[in-house]
């Protein structure tokens, strides 16, 4: 069955730096388009970045240049690099994957919460 595993999360100052990972297991992974989603208190999940399978990427605009996600297709592993973290980003973090080549699924991690303090 499809598992995603976060890892990563914690708390930070503004203006530092976290990695998170999610460990893929139960399809194949180098034909995944994956992708981060954050959930703030009080508001709904919202994208915050999707890779293709043929590592195409797409950012929301409020984390364009400051976070990186990326594919090891060697590890099964999803990365997220968040350099320049605000206040505004925390949230818990959600790993997810939608297609395998062009067909569509759906499946969630459970999250790791991400801190960021002032």
């Amino acid at each position: 069955q499809v598992q995603l595993v976060e890892s990563g999360g914690g708390l930070v100052q503004a203006g530092g730096s976290l990695r998170l990972s999610c460990a893929a297991s139960g399809f194949i992974f180098s034909i995944a388009t994956m992708g981060w989603y954050r959930q703030a208190p009080g508001k709904q999940r919202e994208l915050v970045a999707t890779i293709t399978y043929e590592n195409r990427t797409n950012y929301a605009d409020s984390v364009k240049g400051r976070f990186t996600i990326s594919k090891d297709n060697a590890k099964n592993l999803l990365n997220l690099q968040m350099n320049s973290l605000k206040p505004e980003d925390t949230a818990v973090y959600y790993c997810n994957v939608q297609r395998l080549l062009g067909a569509r699924i759906d499946y969630w991690g459970e999250g790791t919460q991400v801190t960021v303090s002032s």
